[in-house]
């Protein structure tokens, strides 16, 4: 009986453990990355030309956000994911009006897609999860009623930049959100 006890007692801890072993990353590094793309994100301001400012037609979906605080660290993990491989696609568009240095462009690029990465290895088997659709509906009107009908102009741009920034700050939310729940 005493061996029962102890054996599920080692188990217990060792698969607690080896849960919070997989989002050790999380922890540590999201925040350091996140911080990275900022900085990327506003050199990309600097380097700007002065361009007009452009109206942006598609609101920002802060009802997802809103949504996703509520729900499980899993969904909050694939959503923080989620947004991530949207931006990643976002800045693999033409962006030769821009005027970023290349560099940056790949630099961060390479972040959001660590990121991605190693946020996906913490859903574990859960990250086959269905994408949240609205939220991929939003990436693409913003690839289409900002870049793609601006031409991918500076200005169209400097838009996108500033909603990355925006979604970029609030996926830092959602990750700490998720140090208190661990």
């Amino acid at each position: 009986m005493m061996n029962r006890i102890l054996f599920a007692c080692l188990f217990l801890a060792l698969s607690t453990e080896s849960s919070s072993l997989s989002c050790r990353w999380m922890d540590h590094k999201f925040r350091q990355h996140n911080e990275e793309t900022l900085n990327l994100i506003d050199t990309m301001a600097k380097n700007s030309t002065n361009t007009t400012e452009v109206e942006v037609t598609v609101p920002f979906p802060n009802h997802l956000y809103h949504q996703v605080s509520k729900s499980s660290v899993e969904d909050k993990l694939a959503f923080t994911v989620q947004i991530l491989e949207e931006v990643a696609a976002l800045f693999e568009e033409d962006h030769s009006s821009a005027s970023w240095e290349d560099s940056t462009v790949r630099n961060l690029l390479n972040i959001v897609n660590k990121q991605a990465e190693e946020l996906r290895s913490c859903i574990g088997s859960h990250s086959h999860k269905k994408k949240t659709t609205k939220l991929h509906m939003y990436f693409k009107r913003l690839s289409h009623h900002i870049l793609k009908e601006m031409g991918h102009s500076a200005e169209a741009w400097e838009v996108i930049r500033k909603e990355t920034k925006a979604h970029l700050m609030r996926a830092e939310q959602l990750a700490s959100s998720l140090h208190t729940a661990h």
